[in-house]
C-alpha cells in the first residue's frame, strides 16, 4: 500500500473537481501511507469535463460512469482492486446540483426517485462496493451534503430530503463500519465554483465577510481523510461562513 488511492464521485466539475485538484496538491497522510504518490480517481457522467480535468492535471485519473448504475460502478471498483488493491478514501460528492424541484402539486415521482437515487442511494451503493478496499486500508468515507439539509427554500423538497438523509446515513455508517472505517460528512453553504464576479451583498451577508471558495470545502475533506482526524467519525461539518447560525428576519 505504498500509494494513497482516493476515489471522488462527481469529480469533474464544481466542488468535486476542486477536491480532486486539492488532494493531488496536498496529499493527506492516511494510515501509514505518507510521502508517496496520491492517486485520485474522479468518476463523473460528464465525459468532456473529465477529459478537460485530466488534461489540466495529469495526476488525476478519470472514469466516465453513472454513480447510480451498480454495474458501471462495480467495474470501476474491480479495476481499482486489480491495479491498487486498496482504497484510502471515498468521497461521495456526485449529486443533482440544482436544489429546486417542481411545486408539490406538479411533482412527478420519477423526479423524486431520480434525485434520491443519485444523491442518497448512490453514496450507500458506493460505500458498499468500496467496503473491502477501505477495510484493507483502514480508510475513510466523506459524504458531501449541504446546508440545505438544515434549512430550506420553497420547492426544494427533493434536494433537502436527500441531503438530510445523507447526514443521517453518515452517522449510521460510522457506527456500522467502525472501527476499521471512519465516516464523516461535510455540508457546504454558498461555495463559488465559477470565476463570475460576486456582488458586495453576496459577501457582506456572510458573518466571515465573504462567499466560500472550493478550497474551503476541499481542505476539510483532506483533513477528514488524514490521520489527524483519527478520533472523528459520524460527524457533520458545516462550512458556510456562519450563515446557518445567523438569525434573519425581514426588516
Amino acid at each position: 500500500m505504498a500509494n494513497q488511492v482516493i476515489l471522488v464521485t462527481g469529480g469533474a466539475n464544481g466542488i468535486g473537481k476542486g477536491i480532486c485538484e486539492y488532494l493531488v496538491e496536498n496529499s493527506p497522510t492516511t494510515n501509514g501511507t505518507s510521502g508517496n504518490e496520491t492517486i485520485v480517481i474522479a468518476v463523473d457522467i460528464d465525459e468532456n469535463a473529465g477529459f478537460k480535468l485530466v488534461s489540466e492535471e495529469p495526476r488525476i485519473r478519470f472514469r466516465c460512469a453513472d454513480v447510480s448504475n451498480e454495474v458501471e460502478m462495480s467495474l470501476i471498483i474491480k479495476e481499482i482492486t486489480t491495479q491498487y488493491g486498496h482504497l484510502n478514501g471515498l468521497i461521495n460528492n456526485a449529486a443533482v446540483s440544482t436544489p429546486y424541484n417542481s411545486p408539490l402539486e406538479e411533482l412527478e415521482l420519477t423526479e423524486w426517485h431520480r434525485v434520491l437515487n443519485i444523491n442518497l442511494t448512490a453514496p450507500l451503493l458506493m460505500s458498499k462496493l468500496c467496503l473491502p478496499l477501505l477495510k484493507k486500508a483502514k480508510g475513510s468515507i466523506v459524504n458531501i451534503s449541504s446546508t440545505r439539509a438544515q434549512q430550506s427554500e420553497p420547492n426544494t423538497e427533493l434536494y433537502s430530503a436527500s441531503k438530510g438523509g445523507l447526514v443521517a446515513l453518515t452517522h449510521a455508517l460510522a457506527n456500522s463500519l467502525g472501527p476499521d472505517i471512519r465516516v464523516n460528512c461535510v455540508s457546504p453553504g454558498w461555495i463559488n465554483t465559477t470565476n463570475e464576479p460576486l456582488r458586495g451583498v453576496d459577501s457582506n451577508q456572510h458573518p466571515v465577510g465573504r462567499v466560500g471558495d472550493i478550497t474551503d470545502t476541499a481542505a476539510i475533506v483532506s483533513f477528514l481523510l488524514s490521520e489527524q482526524s483519527g478520533f472523528i467519525t459520524g460527524q457533520n461539518f458545516t462550512v458556510d461562513g456562519g450563515m446557518t447560525k445567523k438569525m434573519i428576519y425581514a426588516e
